[in-house]
């Protein structure tokens, strides 16, 4: 009776376990997107998961306002590369004077979100995209993400 109460529990335990198997080994595997980067002066749609927010997308779900900064353009990129480098487990990847690509990655599961800012020096609207690499749903992380960068930016 005991073996089969242990049996019980391991598999009990192997069940348990095996979503957290699922989401360590997407997290492992997924790789950068080949769509960063602006074309045409336009960063990349969101897909059509709920893991996206962007400036440049017309639907609801995914759209938020661009940043707006005064000054110069210069002077707004340095301040949003200070804003991203202190912000937790945050890194820039890619970043020139209209460009910045940075990833933010969970501390659980090591999950990464791909996050791109692009400046339009003339109208000092400063474009960005915040997109998880897999899955479907983040709770709302990246919008939350960016709403904390606009508020730190805006301090600065």
């Amino acid at each position: 009776m005991a073996r089969r109460h242990r049996n019980v529990l391991l598999v009990l335990l192997l069940v348990a376990c095996l979503p957290m198997v699922w989401l360590a080994m997407l997290s492992f595997f997924s790789r950068t997107p080949e769509n960063l980067g602006a074309v045409n002066g336009r960063l990349a749609d969101c897909p059509a998961t709920p893991n996206c927010v962007c400036t440049q997308c017309s639907d609801s779900e995914h759209h938020m306002e661009p940043l707006h900064f005064t000054g110069s353009p210069e002077e707004a990129m340095e301040r949003l590369k200070t804003v991203i480098g202190v912000m937790p487990r945050s890194k820039i990847v890619t970043a020139d004077q209209r460009y910045i690509h940075a990833e933010f990655t969970s501390r659980l599961f090591r999950f990464v979100d791909d996050v791109e800012f692009l400046i339009e020096p003339d109208t000092k609207t400063i474009h960005f995209r915040s997109a998880s690499r897999v899955g479907r749903s983040d709770l709302g992380v990246n919008r939350q993400r960016m709403e904390d960068i606009r508020q730190k930016f805006d301090e600065k």
